[in-house]
Protein backbone atom coordinates (compact mmCIF):
# COMPACT_ATOMS: atom_id res chain seq x y z
CA UNK A 1 0.00 0.00 0.00
CA UNK A 2 1.33 3.43 -0.97
CA UNK A 3 2.30 5.62 1.99
CA UNK A 4 3.04 9.30 2.52
CA UNK A 5 6.62 8.45 3.53
CA UNK A 6 7.21 6.56 0.26
CA UNK A 7 5.95 9.51 -1.76
CA UNK A 8 8.07 12.07 0.09
CA UNK A 9 11.16 9.85 -0.27
CA UNK A 10 10.84 10.09 -4.05
CA UNK A 11 11.20 13.90 -4.02
CA UNK A 12 14.05 14.24 -1.54
CA UNK A 13 16.35 15.32 -4.38
CA UNK A 14 14.22 18.40 -5.17
CA UNK A 15 15.56 21.60 -3.58
CA UNK A 16 13.97 24.99 -3.01
CA UNK A 17 15.77 27.62 -5.13
CA UNK A 18 15.75 30.33 -2.43
CA UNK A 19 16.62 28.38 0.72
CA UNK A 20 18.76 25.71 -1.05
CA UNK A 21 17.39 22.89 1.10
CA UNK A 22 15.20 19.92 0.14
CA UNK A 23 11.45 20.47 -0.22
CA UNK A 24 10.84 17.63 2.23
CA UNK A 25 13.37 18.96 4.76
CA UNK A 26 11.64 22.36 4.62
CA UNK A 27 8.23 20.63 4.79
CA UNK A 28 7.03 22.45 1.69
CA UNK A 29 4.95 19.47 0.52
CA UNK A 30 1.95 19.21 2.82
CA UNK A 31 -1.59 17.86 3.17
CA UNK A 32 -0.71 14.63 1.34
CA UNK A 33 -3.86 12.54 0.89
CA UNK A 34 -3.88 9.08 -0.70
CA UNK A 35 -7.22 7.63 -1.71
CA UNK A 36 -7.77 4.72 -4.10
CA UNK A 37 -4.47 5.36 -5.84
CA UNK A 38 -5.19 9.07 -6.27
CA UNK A 39 -2.73 11.42 -4.56
CA UNK A 40 -3.33 15.07 -3.72
CA UNK A 41 -0.95 17.46 -1.98
CA UNK A 42 -0.21 21.12 -1.34
CA UNK A 43 3.14 22.56 -2.45
CA UNK A 44 4.46 25.80 -0.94
CA UNK A 45 6.42 28.11 -3.23
CA UNK A 46 9.18 30.53 -2.25
CA UNK A 47 9.35 31.57 -5.89
CA UNK A 48 6.16 32.21 -7.86
CA UNK A 49 7.91 32.14 -11.23
CA UNK A 50 5.57 30.30 -13.60
CA UNK A 51 8.36 28.32 -15.29
CA UNK A 52 9.62 27.05 -11.92
CA UNK A 53 6.07 26.14 -10.89
CA UNK A 54 5.48 24.14 -14.09
CA UNK A 55 8.82 22.37 -13.71
CA UNK A 56 8.03 21.48 -10.09
CA UNK A 57 4.57 20.22 -11.07
CA UNK A 58 6.14 17.89 -13.63
CA UNK A 59 8.94 16.64 -11.34
CA UNK A 60 6.68 15.89 -8.37
CA UNK A 61 3.95 14.33 -10.50
CA UNK A 62 6.42 12.03 -12.27
CA UNK A 63 8.06 11.02 -8.97
CA UNK A 64 4.70 10.23 -7.35
CA UNK A 65 3.51 8.23 -10.35
CA UNK A 66 6.76 6.24 -10.39
CA UNK A 67 6.10 5.41 -6.74
CA UNK A 68 2.71 3.93 -7.66
CA UNK A 69 0.24 6.84 -7.71
CA UNK A 70 -2.41 6.54 -10.38
CA UNK A 71 -3.47 10.19 -10.53
CA UNK A 72 -1.70 13.19 -9.00
CA UNK A 73 -3.35 16.50 -8.13
CA UNK A 74 -1.14 19.31 -6.78
CA UNK A 75 -2.21 22.63 -5.30
CA UNK A 76 0.31 25.47 -5.13
CA UNK A 77 0.39 28.45 -2.78
CA UNK A 78 3.06 31.02 -1.84
CA UNK A 79 4.88 30.70 1.48
CA UNK A 80 3.50 32.84 4.30
CA UNK A 81 5.75 35.00 6.48
CA UNK A 82 5.61 32.27 9.13
CA UNK A 83 6.65 29.64 6.57
CA UNK A 84 9.59 31.80 5.51
CA UNK A 85 10.74 32.30 9.09
CA UNK A 86 10.59 28.53 9.68
CA UNK A 87 12.56 27.89 6.49
CA UNK A 88 15.18 30.47 7.51
CA UNK A 89 15.47 28.80 10.92
CA UNK A 90 16.03 25.38 9.30
CA UNK A 91 18.64 26.89 6.98
CA UNK A 92 20.47 28.33 9.98
CA UNK A 93 20.37 24.96 11.77
CA UNK A 94 21.64 23.27 8.61
CA UNK A 95 24.54 25.74 8.38
CA UNK A 96 25.49 25.21 12.03
CA UNK A 97 25.37 21.43 11.56
CA UNK A 98 27.51 21.67 8.41
CA UNK A 99 30.10 23.75 10.26
CA UNK A 100 30.11 21.25 13.12
CA UNK A 101 30.65 18.37 10.69
CA UNK A 102 33.48 20.33 9.09
CA UNK A 103 35.18 20.70 12.47
CA UNK A 104 35.10 16.94 13.03
CA UNK A 105 35.17 15.39 9.57
CA UNK A 106 34.18 11.78 9.38
CA UNK A 107 36.77 9.38 7.98
CA UNK A 108 34.72 7.76 5.23
CA UNK A 109 37.53 5.32 4.45
CA UNK A 110 37.24 3.69 7.88
CA UNK A 111 35.34 0.38 7.62
CA UNK A 112 33.26 1.33 10.68
CA UNK A 113 31.92 4.36 8.76
CA UNK A 114 29.70 1.92 6.87
CA UNK A 115 30.11 3.66 3.50
CA UNK A 116 29.54 1.52 0.41
CA UNK A 117 32.26 2.21 -2.17
CA UNK A 118 31.42 1.28 -5.76
CA UNK A 119 34.22 1.63 -8.33
CA UNK A 120 33.09 1.86 -11.97
CA UNK A 121 35.77 0.46 -14.29
CA UNK A 122 36.28 -0.38 -17.94
CA UNK A 123 39.02 -1.97 -19.99
CA UNK A 124 39.16 0.85 -22.53
CA UNK A 125 37.89 4.38 -23.08
CA UNK A 126 34.84 5.31 -25.11
CA UNK A 127 32.44 2.71 -23.71
CA UNK A 128 30.38 5.20 -21.67
CA UNK A 129 31.84 4.42 -18.24
CA UNK A 130 31.43 8.00 -16.96
CA UNK A 131 27.87 8.20 -18.29
CA UNK A 132 27.02 5.02 -16.40
CA UNK A 133 28.67 6.35 -13.22
CA UNK A 134 26.84 9.68 -13.32
CA UNK A 135 23.42 8.17 -14.01
CA UNK A 136 23.84 5.41 -11.42
CA UNK A 137 24.78 8.03 -8.81
CA UNK A 138 21.72 10.14 -9.65
CA UNK A 139 19.47 7.05 -9.65
CA UNK A 140 20.72 6.07 -6.16
CA UNK A 141 19.91 9.60 -4.96
CA UNK A 142 16.45 9.36 -6.53
CA UNK A 143 15.88 6.24 -4.43
CA UNK A 144 16.65 8.25 -1.29
CA UNK A 145 20.30 7.28 -0.77
CA UNK A 146 22.98 9.79 0.32
CA UNK A 147 25.49 9.66 -2.50
CA UNK A 148 28.98 10.97 -3.21
CA UNK A 149 30.78 10.77 -6.55
CA UNK A 150 34.54 10.99 -7.04
CA UNK A 151 35.71 11.67 -10.59
CA UNK A 152 38.88 9.60 -10.23
CA UNK A 153 39.56 9.67 -13.97
CA UNK A 154 42.19 12.32 -13.27
CA UNK A 155 43.54 12.49 -16.84
CA UNK A 156 40.13 12.37 -18.53
CA UNK A 157 37.83 14.06 -15.99
CA UNK A 158 34.38 14.74 -17.44
CA UNK A 159 31.83 14.42 -14.63
CA UNK A 160 31.32 18.17 -13.93
CA UNK A 161 30.55 18.85 -17.59
CA UNK A 162 28.32 15.78 -17.91
CA UNK A 163 26.25 16.86 -14.89
CA UNK A 164 26.04 20.50 -15.96
CA UNK A 165 28.08 21.75 -12.98
CA UNK A 166 29.49 25.25 -13.41
CA UNK A 167 30.26 26.14 -9.77
CA UNK A 168 33.55 25.50 -7.98
CA UNK A 169 33.89 23.90 -4.52
CA UNK A 170 34.44 26.21 -1.54
CA UNK A 171 36.94 25.86 1.28
CA UNK A 172 35.20 25.91 4.68
CA UNK A 173 37.17 25.26 7.85
CA UNK A 174 40.18 24.00 5.84
CA UNK A 175 38.01 21.39 4.17
CA UNK A 176 36.70 21.29 0.62
CA UNK A 177 32.90 21.24 0.37
CA UNK A 178 31.84 19.15 -2.65
CA UNK A 179 29.37 20.51 -5.19
CA UNK A 180 25.89 18.97 -4.88
CA UNK A 181 23.89 18.32 -8.07
CA UNK A 182 20.81 16.13 -8.49
CA UNK A 183 21.25 15.11 -4.84
CA UNK A 184 24.82 13.84 -5.47
CA UNK A 185 27.93 15.33 -3.83
CA UNK A 186 30.62 15.62 -6.52
CA UNK A 187 34.39 16.15 -6.44
CA UNK A 188 36.58 16.13 -9.54
CA UNK A 189 40.01 17.12 -10.77
CA UNK A 190 38.10 19.28 -13.24
CA UNK A 191 37.29 21.71 -10.40
CA UNK A 192 40.98 22.45 -9.85
CA UNK A 193 42.29 22.71 -13.44
CA UNK A 194 42.00 25.98 -15.32
CA UNK A 195 40.81 26.17 -18.94
CA UNK A 196 40.84 22.41 -19.46
CA UNK A 197 44.63 22.28 -19.05
CA UNK A 198 46.06 18.75 -19.51
CA UNK A 199 47.22 16.97 -16.35
CA UNK A 200 50.83 15.80 -16.72
CA UNK A 201 51.49 13.79 -13.56
CA UNK A 202 53.28 10.60 -12.63
CA UNK A 203 51.91 7.80 -10.41
CA UNK A 204 52.83 9.08 -6.89
CA UNK A 205 51.25 12.50 -7.56
CA UNK A 206 48.05 10.86 -8.79
CA UNK A 207 47.84 8.77 -5.63
CA UNK A 208 48.31 11.86 -3.45
CA UNK A 209 45.52 13.73 -5.25
CA UNK A 210 43.22 10.76 -4.93
CA UNK A 211 43.91 10.48 -1.21
CA UNK A 212 43.13 14.20 -0.86
CA UNK A 213 39.72 13.53 -2.41
CA UNK A 214 39.01 11.25 0.55
CA UNK A 215 40.75 13.06 3.41
CA UNK A 216 40.53 16.77 2.54
CA UNK A 217 36.89 16.81 1.45
CA UNK A 218 34.00 17.21 3.89
CA UNK A 219 31.69 14.49 2.60
CA UNK A 220 29.34 14.75 5.55
CA UNK A 221 26.81 11.94 5.85
CA UNK A 222 27.14 9.70 2.77
CA UNK A 223 26.01 6.09 2.35
CA UNK A 224 27.36 5.40 -1.14
CA UNK A 225 30.49 6.78 -2.80
CA UNK A 226 30.94 6.00 -6.50
CA UNK A 227 34.35 6.28 -8.14
CA UNK A 228 34.66 6.88 -11.86
CA UNK A 229 37.99 5.13 -12.52
CA UNK A 230 40.25 5.79 -15.50
CA UNK A 231 39.99 3.09 -18.17
CA UNK A 232 42.43 0.21 -17.96
CA UNK A 233 44.50 -1.08 -15.06
CA UNK A 234 46.89 1.79 -14.35
CA UNK A 235 48.14 3.56 -11.22
CA UNK A 236 44.84 5.16 -10.15
CA UNK A 237 42.88 1.92 -10.33
CA UNK A 238 45.59 0.16 -8.32
CA UNK A 239 45.65 2.99 -5.74
CA UNK A 240 41.87 2.74 -5.31
CA UNK A 241 42.09 -1.00 -4.74
CA UNK A 242 44.81 -0.48 -2.12
CA UNK A 243 43.15 2.47 -0.35
CA UNK A 244 39.68 0.93 -0.18
CA UNK A 245 39.95 -2.83 0.29
CA UNK A 246 36.21 -2.95 1.02
CA UNK A 247 35.19 -1.40 -2.32
CA UNK A 248 33.13 -3.31 -4.87
CA UNK A 249 33.28 -2.96 -8.64
CA UNK A 250 31.03 -2.61 -11.66
CA UNK A 251 32.60 -3.12 -15.09
CA UNK A 252 31.26 -1.33 -18.16
CA UNK A 253 31.62 -2.71 -21.67
CA UNK A 254 29.91 -2.54 -25.04
CA UNK A 255 28.47 -5.63 -26.80
CA UNK A 256 31.49 -5.77 -29.12
CA UNK A 257 33.63 -8.86 -28.53
CA UNK A 258 36.91 -6.91 -28.49
CA UNK A 259 35.62 -4.39 -25.93
CA UNK A 260 34.49 -7.23 -23.69
CA UNK A 261 37.85 -8.96 -24.14
CA UNK A 262 39.70 -5.82 -23.01
CA UNK A 263 37.24 -5.24 -20.13
CA UNK A 264 38.10 -8.70 -18.81
CA UNK A 265 41.51 -7.31 -17.78
CA UNK A 266 39.86 -4.81 -15.43
CA UNK A 267 37.82 -7.67 -14.01
CA UNK A 268 40.92 -9.79 -13.57
CA UNK A 269 42.58 -6.96 -11.65
CA UNK A 270 39.59 -6.66 -9.31
CA UNK A 271 39.67 -10.38 -8.63
CA UNK A 272 43.46 -10.34 -8.15
CA UNK A 273 43.07 -7.66 -5.44
CA UNK A 274 40.15 -9.55 -3.82
CA UNK A 275 37.47 -7.01 -4.75
CA UNK A 276 33.96 -8.25 -5.37
CA UNK A 277 32.56 -7.58 -8.84
CA UNK A 278 28.90 -6.61 -8.44
CA UNK A 279 28.20 -7.12 -12.12
CA UNK A 280 28.51 -5.98 -15.71
CA UNK A 281 26.78 -3.05 -17.43
CA UNK A 282 26.56 -3.45 -21.19
CA UNK A 283 26.34 0.04 -22.67
CA UNK A 284 25.33 0.94 -26.25
CA UNK A 285 23.67 -2.47 -26.47
CA UNK A 286 21.44 -1.51 -29.39
CA UNK A 287 19.84 1.42 -31.17
CA UNK A 288 16.05 1.48 -31.01
CA UNK A 289 14.14 3.28 -33.74
CA UNK A 290 11.92 5.94 -32.22
CA UNK A 291 9.23 5.44 -34.86
CA UNK A 292 8.98 1.69 -35.40
CA UNK A 293 10.65 0.39 -32.22
CA UNK A 294 12.93 -1.96 -34.15
CA UNK A 295 16.30 -2.64 -32.53
CA UNK A 296 19.54 -2.41 -34.49
CA UNK A 297 22.56 -4.04 -32.81
CA UNK A 298 25.14 -1.53 -34.05
CA UNK A 299 28.10 -2.93 -32.09
CA UNK A 300 27.19 -6.59 -32.27
CA UNK A 301 25.70 -8.76 -29.53
CA UNK A 302 26.71 -10.87 -26.58
CA UNK A 303 29.81 -9.08 -25.27
CA UNK A 304 28.32 -8.23 -21.89
CA UNK A 305 26.87 -11.69 -21.28
CA UNK A 306 30.15 -13.34 -22.27
CA UNK A 307 32.13 -11.06 -19.95
CA UNK A 308 29.74 -11.76 -17.06
CA UNK A 309 30.10 -15.48 -17.63
CA UNK A 310 33.89 -15.23 -17.75
CA UNK A 311 34.05 -13.24 -14.50
CA UNK A 312 31.34 -15.36 -12.78
CA UNK A 313 29.06 -12.39 -12.14
CA UNK A 314 25.75 -10.95 -13.37
CA UNK A 315 24.88 -8.90 -16.43
CA UNK A 316 23.01 -6.14 -14.58
CA UNK A 317 21.48 -4.10 -17.42
CA UNK A 318 21.78 -3.44 -21.14
CA UNK A 319 21.61 0.28 -21.94
CA UNK A 320 20.58 1.37 -25.45
CA UNK A 321 22.62 3.73 -27.59
CA UNK A 322 21.35 7.30 -27.30
CA UNK A 323 21.54 10.62 -25.48
CA UNK A 324 19.25 12.32 -22.94
CA UNK A 325 16.45 14.45 -24.39
CA UNK A 326 17.59 17.54 -22.46
CA UNK A 327 17.38 21.17 -23.55
CA UNK A 328 19.80 23.96 -22.68
CA UNK A 329 16.92 26.22 -21.60
CA UNK A 330 15.91 23.83 -18.80
CA UNK A 331 16.79 25.09 -15.28
CA UNK A 332 18.41 21.76 -14.36
CA UNK A 333 20.07 21.18 -17.75
CA UNK A 334 22.83 18.61 -17.95
CA UNK A 335 24.23 16.99 -21.10
CA UNK A 336 24.35 13.42 -19.79
CA UNK A 337 21.80 12.85 -16.98
CA UNK A 338 18.67 11.04 -18.12
CA UNK A 339 15.33 12.23 -16.80
CA UNK A 340 13.73 9.99 -14.21
CA UNK A 341 10.66 9.23 -16.35
CA UNK A 342 12.62 8.41 -19.55
CA UNK A 343 13.04 4.79 -20.61
CA UNK A 344 16.80 4.88 -20.03
CA UNK A 345 16.28 6.77 -16.74
CA UNK A 346 14.07 3.92 -15.54
CA UNK A 347 16.78 1.42 -16.54
CA UNK A 348 19.26 3.24 -14.30
CA UNK A 349 16.81 3.23 -11.38
CA UNK A 350 16.52 -0.54 -11.88
CA UNK A 351 20.33 -0.76 -11.87
CA UNK A 352 20.46 1.29 -8.64
CA UNK A 353 18.02 -1.12 -6.96
CA UNK A 354 20.19 -4.07 -7.96
CA UNK A 355 23.30 -2.34 -6.63
CA UNK A 356 21.55 -1.61 -3.31
CA UNK A 357 20.45 -5.24 -3.00
CA UNK A 358 23.97 -6.51 -3.65
CA UNK A 359 25.70 -3.93 -1.44
CA UNK A 360 23.39 -4.09 1.56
Amino acid sequence: MLTKEQLLNTVQHLHDPEFQLGLTELQLIRDVVIKEGRVSATVLLSNEDETYKEQLQEQISVAFRNAGAGEVHLRFRPMTEYDRNEAARKLQEHTVQANTETAAVRDILAPEAGVHFIAIASGKGGVGKSTVTVNLAVALARLGKKVGLIDADIYGFSVPDMMGIEDKPELVGNRIVPIERFGVKVISMGFFVEENTPVIWRGPMLGKMLRNFFQEVNWGDVEYVLLDLPPGTGDVALDVHQMIPQSKEIIVTTPHATAAFVAARAGAMAKHTNHEIIGIVENMSYYQCGKCGEKDYVFGRGGGAKLAEELHTDLLIQVPLGAPDNHVAEPDYSPSVYKQDSETGKLYVDLARKVINKAE
